[in-house]
């Protein structure tokens, strides 16, 4: 954000800034993924981002939304459409953050920017700057830290397994704990790009962060039936792994003597045969992620579409944006958009549950930040001084939002009355009045629709789920039934591997969205409990035989 804008901040041109910084918002995506994947998506995020703002100069300088009217409906009804087909977007492309909120902030402030034709091209053109130089500094990483993502992948299902070895220590939590360290090793899986034989077909070979989550495999396997005799001992081994892994040193990490197999097999963990291979291929990592099996569902044959999952979330967001910027407008609120943008920040979540979170914690953070704002816009800096603040702003916005959604909102509020003022600067009472109550505007319409759009898609996906699991568990058991006598089947028990642990871990992500919806799935806890149980134990049979 500062390498583009300070420089035309200094020429006189803190106006023209706003545009590189909307199109820095770009670096915010897809910042876990390997460089050469990240290259290719924030290419294509530095293009939905150029686009908004694009469009955004075009709507302003057509439909003239300062003047009322018509014009202003018509740039209304087009943030709801860009905030519904941005939210789609980012929920099928699995794209975390603040994702769908920020490509509307970004068509949103330049729709109500400036209304000079002649200004179209030259906005775009700063916002397409502004992308590719944070496109260019999120992969500059290769050349110093080529394979840290990765590392930092298997970094943190060595963490997640770690905690499930101190659950199962103390004996609480094992089910939740035991979905998110096998979520967390298919990810790392799925980072590394790898279909992993078992270790006797790969001769022991292979990088180290592959050999690792391999290693965390074998043992995640092993705890549906067995801990260790001293659990919190190899959890503290794992961790101490972990700070090998996501040391910043360039040579390559090294395994440490107590993760040896050998080793593990005397403290009495159980590791299935040595280093087995699991359900752990590219391909049951994109199971897990939602690309659905063979056929078109998310959880086997019979589960909804991920389309028509993705269409209810989508609606919500467009029917929640397009009321609060039409009532801000009704009401003759000063920068109206900010209710569209504080109803997307709403809706921007998986349930009514975490909707109704974002709602209280986007009202306090908001509150906190407008004081924050006051404090800056009091000062009278200068152009400068301001873009300093704006990028000091999104540092600590970036740095506190994925632990804490309420501090990141402190945060974002000044950050946006700055780039505002940057804009078309306005008295600071003003500022701040608008802020407050489009905010509320858009935080109480945006609670309002998550809870009247009410469905039953996660209800019937968590179902179907269910039915998934079981169906893929007795697969599994008529499979070693049957290996004695069809050598074939034997062969087969990769694939059987790859639906069952895809299956389980669908299971328990379907459950959590649906807990979180009006329409209850009506599970029963202790079924599902039974279900993730067997799949587990089959799980670590089909290995321990392999």
């Amino acid at each position: 954000m500062a390498v583009p804008a300070l420089p035309m901040a200094l020429a006189g041109r803190a106006d023209h800034a706003v545009y590189t910084m909307l199109g820095s918002f770009t670096t915010t995506f897809g910042r876990n993924l390997p460089y050469a994947r990240r290259a290719r998506v924030l290419a294509l995020v530095a293009v939905a981002m150029t686009a908004c703002v694009g469009c955004g100069s075009a709507f302003a300088a057509w439909a003239q939304p300062g003047d009322g009217g018509v014009g202003a409906a018509v740039t209304v009804a087009a943030m709801a459409v860009v905030a519904g087909a941005a939210k789609f977007a980012c929920d099928a492309a699995r794209l975390s953050g603040l994702g769908a909120v920020l490509l509307l902030f970004s068509f949103a402030v330049s729709a109500n920017g400036s209304t000079d034709p002649a200004q179209i091209l030259p906005q775009t053109a700063l916002a397409a700057t502004g992308a590719a130089v944070a496109w260019v500094l999120a992969v500059l990483g290769w050349f110093v830290h080529p394979d840290r993502p990765q590392r930092l992948a298997v970094a943190a299902a060595l963490r997640e397994l770690a905690d499930l070895w101190e659950a199962a220590g103390s004996g609480n939590g094992r089910g939740l704990v035991r979905h998110q360290a096998t979520a967390a090793v298919l990810q790392a899986y799925r980072t590394l790009g790898a279909m992993p034989p078992s270790a006797a077909q790969r001769g022991g070979q292979g990088d180290t962060c592959l050999r690792l989550t391999d290693l965390a495999w074998a043992l995640l396997i092993g705890s549906a039936r067995r801990v260790p005799d001293d659990p919190t001992g190899l959890a503290r081994n794992l961790r101490r792994q972990v700070r090998l892994l996501v040391s910043r040193r360039r040579r390559p990490p090294r395994i440490l003597p107590e993760l040896a197999v050998p080793s593990l097999i005397a403290q009495g963990a159980a590791v299935p045969g040595a280093v087995p291979d699991g359900p752990t291929t590219l391909r049951a990592a994109e199971l897990v992620m939602g690309r659905g099996f063979p056929g078109g569902g998310t959880s086997g044959g019979g589960a909804p579409g991920r389309t028509a999952i993705l269409l209810v979330p989508a609606l919500r967001m467009v029917l929640g944006t397009g009321l609060a910027g039409g009532a801000a407008l009704l009401l003759g609120l000063g920068h109206g958009y900010w209710a569209a943008i504080s109803a997307a920040a709403v809706l921007h979540s998986i349930n009514v549950r975490t909707a109704a979170q974002r709602a209280v914690q986007r009202t306090l953070g908001t509150m906190a930040g407008l004081m924050l704002a006051l404090g800056v816009l009091a000062a009278r800096p200068e152009a400068v001084v301001l873009v300093l603040v704006i990028v000091l702003l999104e540092f600590l916005l970036e740095y506190v939002v994925a632990r804490n959604y309420g501090l990141g909102v402190v945060f974002l509020t000044p950050l946006a009355l700055l780039l505002t003022d940057l804009t078309a600067p306005s008295p600071t009472g003003d500022l701040v009045q608008d802020r407050a109550l489009s905010s509320l505007l858009g935080v109480g319409i945006a609670l309002v629709c998550a809870l009247v759009v009410v469905h039953d898609r996660a209800a019937v996906r968590a179902q179907r789920a269910l039915v998934a699991c079981v169906a893929a568990s007795r697969h599994a058991e008529r499979a070693l039934d049957e290996r004695v006598s069809d050598e074939g089947v034997a062969r087969s028990f990769p694939v059987i591997q790859e639906r069952l642990a895809a299956a389980v871990v669908e299971l328990r992500e379907a459950d959590d969205d649906a807990a979180g919806e009006l329409w209850s799935a009506e599970i029963d806890p202790t079924e599902l409990a039974a279900a993730e149980q067997r799949a587990y134990l089959l799980l670590e049979r089909l290995v321990r035989w392999r």
